[in-house]
C-alpha cells in the first residue's frame, strides 16, 4: 500500500513522570522510544505535534466527575487526607499517587484525543500516540497502572464521525477497561488477544465474554496461554481480524500495541519477537482504514523502544536497518545494539495445536453471529473536541471534510 499521512504526538514532559523506584511502569520508556525514532530519522517523515493536555471536562466524557476531581486534587504530600477516596478509587500499589499525576493523565489522554480529532477531520490517515493505550482504567477507578482511559475517550471522539469503530488490543493483558466501556453497544467492537488463566491480571477476557444487549457478540476475546509463538499468534490474528473487518466494516480503528506481549518482558509471558508483533500492525495498516495507534504495557524499557520504533517505521511503510543508529541511550541496549534481538531461550509454549484450533473455532463462531455492518440513525452532534485549539497548520484543511456525522457514543453506564 502507498504511503499514508502519519501524525505523531509527543511531549518531552511525558518521560519525566515517575511512578516510584520499585514500580514496573516507567514513563521514561517514551523518551527512549522518541530518541530512537529520531535517531532513525523517522520524525522527518511524519507530522509532529505536541499534544494539548486534556481538560477535566474532556475526561468527564467517560470518567465520573468525582473521580476526576479526586485525581485533580490529590498529591503525595496530602494523600493521608484521602484514605477513603484512595480505597474507593483504587489508587493503591499498582496505581500510586505520584507528583504530577493529573498532569500526566491529561498529557497521555490529550494525545489520543487530538489524534482522533485529526483523523476525523482528514488531517492524517494514521495518528500515533505511544504514551496512550492505558486500557485498564474504568469509569470511576484506576486499575493496572492506568488512571484515565485515553482509548475509550478517543473512541467516543471517533464515533462523532464514524458509525462503527473497531478497537484491537495486542497487549499481553486483557483490555478490560475498553471492553467494559462499550459492552452494551454495537457501535464499537472490541477485540483483545491476551494471556488468560492462572490468575493472570486482570482475570477477565475469556471467549464467553461477548457483550450484552445491543452489544452482544461485539466483544471478542482471544485467550492465549504462556509461550505463544510469532506464527501461532499472527495466523490467529489474521483470521480473526480479517473476518471482523470484512463483516463489521469499521470506519476507524484504534490499535493498542502493548509491548508487554514481547518475549523478555518483565511482566509478560509470550514469545513474540519485535517483528512478529509488528507484523500484526502491518496487517491492520494495510486495510487502509483511518487508525489511531497507541502504546500500552511494556516493562522492559529497551524492548519497548525497539518495538514502537519498528512499528512507527511499519506505519510509515519505511524499512530501517537492524543495527541501531547512535543515540543517547545506547548503553541501555548493552551488547545487543540491534532492533531485532534473537529469542535465545523461549518460554515453554503451552498453546497446543488443539487449543489454538479450539480458540479459533470458538472466536469465529462468535463473529459469525454478528449482523453485517449495523447501521445507525444520523443526528446533529456537538462540535469536535479541541477544535479551537487545533494547530495553525489546519488552516489549509477542510475542518469538516466528512459530510456524514453520527450521534455520540452509547457506552456502558452504571444503569445498564
Amino acid at each position: 500500500m502507498s504511503n499514508r499521512k502519519v501524525a505523531y504526538f509527543f511531549d518531552e514532559e511525558i518521560g519525566s513522570y515517575y511512578y516510584g523506584s520499585n514500580h514496573p511502569m516507567k514513563p521514561h520508556r517514551l523518551a527512549v522510544t522518541n530518541e530512537l525514532i529520531k535517531s532513525y530519522k523517522l520524525d522527518k517523515k511524519m507530522l509532529i505535534y505536541k499534544p494539548h493536555k486534556a481538560t477535566a471536562e474532556e475526561l468527564e466524557l467517560f470518567h465520573s466527575p468525582e473521580y476526576i476531581r479526586f485525581l485533580k486534587s490529590v498529591t503525595p504530600d496530602i494523600v493521608n487526607k484521602y484514605e477513603e477516596e484512595i480505597d474507593r478509587f483504587n489508587l493503591t500499589e499498582d496505581c500510586p499517587v505520584f507528583e504530577g499525576l493529573f498532569s500526566y493523565c491529561q498529557l497521555y489522554t490529550g494525545g489520543s484525543l487530538e489524534g482522533a480529532v485529526k483523523l476525523n477531520n482528514g488531517q492524517c490517515d494514521i495518528a500515533i500516540n505511544w504514551a496512550g493505550g492505558l486500557h485498564h482504567a474504568h469509569k470511576g477507578e484506576a486499575s493496572g497502572f492506568c488512571y484515565t482511559n485515553d482509548a475509550v475517550l478517543a473512541i467516543i471522539e471517533l464515533l462523532k464521525y464514524h458509525a462503527r469503530v473497531l478497537y484491537i488490543d495486542i497487549d499481553v493483558h486483557h483490555g478490560d477497561g475498553v471492553q467494559d466501556a462499550f459492552y452494551s453497544t454495537d457501535r464499537v467492537m472490541t477485540v483483545s488477544f491476551h494471556k488468560y488463566g492462572e490468575g493472570f491480571f486482570p482475570g477477565t477476557g475469556e471467549v464467553q465474554e461477548v457483550g450484552t444487549k445491543r452489544g452482544k457478540y461485539y466483544s471478542i476475546n482471544v485467550p492465549l496461554r504462556t509461550g505463544v509463538s510469532d506464527d501461532e499468534y499472527f495466523h490467529l490474528f489474521k483470521d480473526v481480524i480479517g473476518t471482523i473487518i470484512d463483516k463489521y466494516r469499521p470506519g476507524a480503528i484504534v490499535l493498542q500495541c502493548g509491548a508487554d506481549s514481547l518475549y523478555g518482558d518483565r511482566l509478560g509471558c509470550f514469545n513474540l519477537s519485535v517483528s512478529g508483533h509488528g507484523r500484526c500492525v502491518a496487517f491492520v495498516r494495510n486495510f487502509g482504514i483511518p487508525m489511531l495507534v497507541v502504546g500500552g504495557g511494556g516493562y522492559t524499557m529497551r524492548n519497548v523502544a525497539r518495538c514502537w520504533t519498528y512499528e512507527t517505521a511499519v506505519l510509515l511503510n519505511t524499512e530501517i536497518s537492524n543495527e541501531l543508529p547512535d543515540n543517547l541511550y545506547m548503553p541501555m541496549f548493552c551488547h545487543q545494539t540491534v532492533l531485532h534481538p534473537p529469542i535465545l531461550e523461549p518460554l515453554e509454549n503451552l498453546n497446543t495445536n488443539d487449543y489454538i484450533s479450539e480458540v479459533r473455532a470458538l472466536v469465529l463462531a462468535n463473529i459469525s453471529r454478528l449482523q453485517h455492518a449495523p447501521g445507525i440513525q444520523m443526528i446533529e452532534i456537538p462540535p469536535d473536541a479541541l477544535l479551537s485549539d487545533c494547530d495553525s497548520d489546519t488552516n489549509d484543511v477542510d475542518m469538516h471534510s466528512s459530510d456524514t456525522r453520527y450521534h455520540p457514543a452509547e457506552y456502558y453506564s452504571d444503569n445498564d
